[in-house]
């Protein structure tokens, strides 16, 4: 009953998505919580196996998931993010991946015991990492953007040459060893890939050209790309088996770096699409796995093959290829030693065992374990050790979670100062430099820049933020920005203020409908918060404890008090919400907007108090 193929894909979709939800719960790389949970339903317990379970679709469905999620990461390839870091970048993705290939391959040879043939094949399909394991990482990490935007670029451009030059190493030893293959055909090979390349790049341009002339409908856009992605990737594999993956990277950066305007609005989509994809491909190659397989992981040969890739080759290969080039010594440190390899590994692995097989090489049935060893071994290793060596190298964002306002006036130049003084990271950005004043004079950190702008995402780096409030003077644009950034914050993080109106079938309706969570209290709007700023209201912290609890501050708690938001005693920032209901506790700090009556009386009762000690003296 329950052992059909639509259970087995619902199984699938389960856990590729609980798997996420664990590893962002508990803070894990997701890759190491899928990869346990497609190991436990397949070759642990026998409960599936998705490669005999699926037949003759397993391979093409696979294919295409990697393409689709290749495309995705290319797309957030755009040149302007590596201004200043091109040098390295290019040295990276071309000398440091030949090192890394000759230095597999020897050891391929000399440590795992294969063939010349096979450790050549093996050691360019090593060099590859991938977005979908260093995509996941970095968001996880919070690196500092220097080596973020290395390790992504070479994540992403990699991936496709590590297969490419898999191919290329076989085709050149079938010529080597083999009559058949001619000159030619080493012809043809580097003609597909050029081919594979020009159709990428024609396909992307086309397509922008038909958006930016508004060819396509909105509605059609996002299915319409993913038509071609496959149609993409599909007549350039069928030319030549792999090259499809090159064909899909260059129409995605082709794509990016037309600046096509429609590109954000299905960027979001696409990386809802590619999380999918990379849960259940997860799943599905690990699932597919068999015991024997597992064994051979565990044999001596193969654990220190995966050793010295670790600690010998990567950080050999990166620091030879950055020589004379902008990154610091801590830079190379930390990209030395991160280089997870994911799923295009194990997909073109499961396709070269397949061959090599077929081509007599005695020593192809080692392919996969290896592979999925040095999997195994580095998404672990890197993924548990990314963001402790970042922090201890100084190269990850630290500190407490920030919080980024858009909108100048007094109350937010004030707000944030509060927030300074509580050792909380905030920026304050606006396009008006007036606005800005206040903020300039007080020493806020601030941007002065359009937030919705495109050009905003390469000159202002948000990482250090993770909540953001909208707080200009116009609802619709707060409303616009919440949405806008949804995606990025979480809407749980994304708050606005109260607005104007509060009358049904307003005109002005559509400002509700905002994917933010409205700040303070009812009636907390822009004119009322900073009215009272500019009236002498102060900002207060009280810190609580066992004996001045919340309710004896809730008792002594003057009228016109609002409460903004409570620091919890483990860091923690909550705001007070219209849907929130706070519950401070002893040791949390309260801050709020308050009226000066009540420090005057504090301190006229301060000055009888010293007064009636110097008569009591004299």
């Amino acid at each position: 009953m329950f052992d059909s193929i639509l259970t087995h894909l619902m199984l699938i979709g389960l856990l590729g998505i609980g798997s996420q939800w664990f590893a962002w719960r508990f803070r894990m790389p997701a890759i190491v919580v899928m990869s346990v949970a497609g190991l436990l339903i397949g070759p642990v317990l026998g409960i599936m196996n998705p490669q005999e379970d699926f037949g003759n679709l397993f391979n093409p469905v696979i294919s295409v998931a990697v393409a689709i999620i290749l495309f995705e990461g290319s797309l957030n390839l755009d040149f302007r993010e590596i201004r200043g870091l091109g040098k390295s970048v290019f040295r990276i993705i071309t000398l440091g991946a030949f090192i890394a290939w000759i230095l597999g391959s020897l050891a391929a040879y000399y440590v795992a015991g294969l063939s010349w043939a096979v450790a050549f094949i093996i050691g360019g399909l090593f060099i590859v990492t991938g977005p979908t394991v260093i995509l996941p990482l970095l968001r996880q990490a919070k690196l500092k953007p220097r080596p973020a935007a290395i390790l992504k670029w070479e994540g992403i451009v990699v991936d496709p040459f590590g297969a490419l030059l898999a191919v290329f190493a076989f085709e050149i030893i079938t010529f080597i060893t083999m009559d058949s293959v001619t000159a030619e055909s080493l012809l043809l090979f580097f003609l597909a890939s050029l081919f594979a390349v020009l159709i990428g790049v024609a396909s992307g341009k086309v397509i922008g050209e038909m958006f930016e002339r508004g060819y396509v409908p909105e509605f059609l856009k996002s299915p319409l790309v993913f038509a071609a992605v496959i149609g993409c990737f599909t007549v350039a594999d069928e030319v030549m088996h792999e090259t499809g993956l090159l064909a899909v990277t260059a129409m995605g950066m082709t794509m990016a770096n037309v600046h096509t305007a429609s590109l954000a609005e299905m960027r979001h989509f696409k990386e809802n699409i590619s999380v999918l994809l990379i849960s259940g491909i997860f799943i599905m190659l690990t699932a597919s796995l068999d015991r024997d397989t597992l064994m051979q992981v565990f044999d001596p040969n193969v654990i220190f093959y995966v050793i010295l890739m670790l600690i010998v080759v990567r950080p050999i290969s990166i620091w030879l290829s950055t020589i004379n080039t902008e990154l610091t010594f801590k830079e190379k440190a930390l990209i030395g030693w991160i280089a997870p390899r994911g799923i295009v590994a194990l997909t073109v692995a499961g396709y070269f065992e397949n061959v090599l097989t077929e081509s007599g090489h005695l020593d192809a049935p080692i392919v996969t374990p290896l592979t999925f060893a040095l999997v195994f071994a580095t998404v672990c290793a890197h993924g548990f050790t990314l963001a402790p060596i970042a922090k201890k190298l100084g190269l990850s964002l630290e500190g407490k979670p920030g919080v980024l306002i858009v909108g100048g006036s007094r109350f937010t130049t004030e707000f944030a100062k509060v927030l300074q003084e509580l050792d909380i990271p905030v920026l304050l950005t606006d396009s008006s430099f007036e606005q800005l004043f206040s903020a300039k004079k007080a020493g806020v950190p601030y941007y002065r820049g359009e937030i919705l702008s495109e050009q905003t995402e390469y000159y202002l780096d948000m990482t250090p933020y993770d909540k953001l409030i909208a707080a200009t003077d116009r609802d619709s644009y707060n409303s616009l920005v919440a949405t806008t950034f949804v995606p990025d914050f979480g809407r749980n993080n994304i708050f606005q203020f109260s607005w104007h109106v509060d009358e049904k079938d307003h005109p002005n309706d559509l400002v509700k409908r905002a994917e933010a969570q409205i700040l303070f209290e009812k009636g907390a709007t822009y004119e009322e918060l900073n009215q009272r700023v500019n009236e002498g209201y102060v900002f207060r912290k009280t810190k609580l404890t066992k004996q001045y609890t919340f309710e004896q501050y809730s008792k002594e708690r003057e009228k016109g008090n609002i409460i903004l938001f409570v620091l919890k005693q483990s860091g923690k920032l909550n705001f007070v919400t219209t849907s929130f209901t706070i519950k401070p506790e002893p040791g949390d700090t309260i801050v709020s907007l308050s009226p000066t009556g009540k420090e005057k009386k504090k301190i006229e009762e301060k000055l009888l108090s010293q007064r009636k000690e110097q008569r009591e003296q004299k």
